[in-house]
C-alpha cells in the first residue's frame, strides 16, 4: 500500500505538509491552496488511504465506540440484539464504528474493562452489567462509559434503567382486575437490583388492591428459557396436589417462554388454564403473542449511544457533560393472548 512519503514525494512536498493535509495533523505548517490540489492529486493518483492509527493520533478521536455486555447463554440473547440495534442505529447515522466485546462472564470486568480504554475506543457502552459496589474503583474514568440496566450505580458513569416497578405493578393490577388472585411471580435471580424492583411492584399491586398475596409467592429463575422451565417444574414439585397459579408473572420474556413450555409440557394450556405475562417485549414476545411489559429496548441503545456521543464530544472540546447520572425510561403493558380471564371468572 502507499504510504504518506510515498504521495509526500509524488507531489513534491515535505511529509508534514502532506500529513496536514491528507490526515488533518496539527501543525504550524501552513499549506496553499496550490500544495493542498497537489497532495490531493498524487494521493488519488497512487490510491492512497489514510491510516486509520495515524488518523486517531492525529485527531485524539477513533471514531469508534464500544458495547460490552455478557451473554447468560451461548442461545440468541433478543435482549441483547433489540438494544444493539438501537446503538448502531444512532452510531451509523454518526458516522461511528462500533465494536462488540464479550465478557465470559461479569466476573471478568475489574480486569477486561479498563483494558479496554487503551485507544482503541472512545467510549463505552455497558450493558446489562452484573457488578457489585466495588465498581467505582475499576471502572475507566478517562473515556466515557454508559451503563444499561447496571446492577449498581457507579460515581461519574450514566446509567440509562427502566420504571421496573412501575411495569410490574401495571401487569400485576390487570391481573387482578381481570380476577385472578393466586398469582406467582417467578423473579431474576435475586441479586439483581431489577428483581428486587419488579417483586415490589408485584406486592405493591395486591396492597393497592386491598389483598394479600398467595402463601409461596415467588419463586426465582435464571435469566433465560431453561431457567424459566426450571422455575415453573420446581414450584409445580414444591406442590404436589395444590391449586395451580391461575396466573404467572415472570422477570423477562426469555423465562416467560420457558415456563409456558413447561405448562404444555404438563398438559395446561394458556391462557386457558394458567395465563402467562413476561416483561421487555422482545421480538420473541411478539412471536409468541405472549402479553408482556415493553421495555424500550430500542430506545435505550438510541439513548445511550447519544449520551455517550455527546459525552466524548464535550470531553474533546474540554468540557463535561452536563446531563443527569440517571435516566428513567417508561415501561408500558402490552396485552396479547397469554393474558385471560381465570376460567372461574367466567
Amino acid at each position: 500500500m502507499p504510504t504518506l512519503a510515498d504521495v509526500a514525494r509524488e507531489a513534491g512536498v515535505s511529509h508534514v505538509a502532506a500529513s496536514v493535509v491528507l490526515n488533518g495533523a496539527k501543525s504550524g505548517t501552513r499549506t496553499s491552496a496550490e500544495t493542498r490540489a497537489r497532495v490531493i492529486a498524487a494521493a488519488e493518483l497512487l490510491r492512497y488511504r489514510p491510516n486509520a492509527t495515524a488518523r486517531a493520533l492525529a485527531h485524539g478521536r477513533t471514531n469508534t465506540i464500544g458495547v460490552v455486555t455478557s451473554y447468560w447463554t451461548a442461545g440468541t440473547n433478543a435482549y441483547f440484539m433489540d438494544v444493539f440495534g438501537g446503538v448502531i442505529e444512532v452510531a451509523t447515522a454518526a458516522e461511528q464504528t462500533t465494536s462488540v466485546f464479550m465478557l465470559r462472564n461479569w466476573g471478568e470486568a475489574p480486569r477486561r474493562i479498563p483494558a479496554l480504554g487503551d485507544g482503541r475506543v472512545d467510549g463505552l457502552i455497558v450493558l446489562a452489567p452484573m457488578i457489585g459496589n466495588d465498581a467505582s474503583d475499576w471502572m475507566p474514568t478517562h473515556i466515557p462509559c454508559v451503563t444499561v440496566h447496571s446492577n449498581y450505580a457507579v460515581d461519574g458513569v450514566v446509567n440509562l434503567d427502566s420504571d421496573d416497578e412501575a411495569g410490574a405493578f401495571d401487569a400485576v393490577s390487570r391481573m387482578l382486575a381481570l380476577g385472578h388472585r393466586r398469582i406467582l411471580h417467578i423473579a431474576g435471580p435475586n441479586v439483581l437490583a431489577g428483581a428486587e424492583r419488579r417483586a415490589a411492584g408485584y406486592f405493591r399491586a395486591f396492597s393497592a388492591a386491598g389483598l394479600t398475596p398467595p402463601a409461596d409467592p415467588v419463586v426465582h429463575a435464571q435469566l433465560h428459557l431453561a431457567g424459566g422451565r426450571n422455575a415453573m417444574l420446581e414450584w409445580l414439585l414444591r406442590h404436589p396436589g395444590a391449586p395451580l397459579p391461575e396466573a404467572v408473572f415472570c422477570f423477562n420474556d426469555a423465562i416467560a417462554l420457558g415456563c409456558m413450555e413447561e405448562l404444555k409440557t404438563r398438559g395446561l394450556r394458556v391462557p386457558e388454564d394458567v395465563s402467562v405475562v413476561g416483561f421487555d417485549d422482545t421480538a420473541l414476545a411478539g412471536t409468541a403473542r405472549m402479553s408482556t411489559v415493553r421495555q424500550p429496548l430500542h430506545s435505550f441503545g438510541r439513548r445511550a449511544a447519544e449520551v455517550l456521543l455527546e459525552q466524548i464530544e464535550a470531553r474533546q472540546a474540554g468540557g463535561q457533560w452536563q446531563g443527569p447520572d440517571q435516566i428513567v425510561l417508561p415501561t408500558e403493558l402490552v396485552l396479547r393472548e397469554t393474558l385471560a380471564a381465570p376460567a372461574h371468572a367466567g
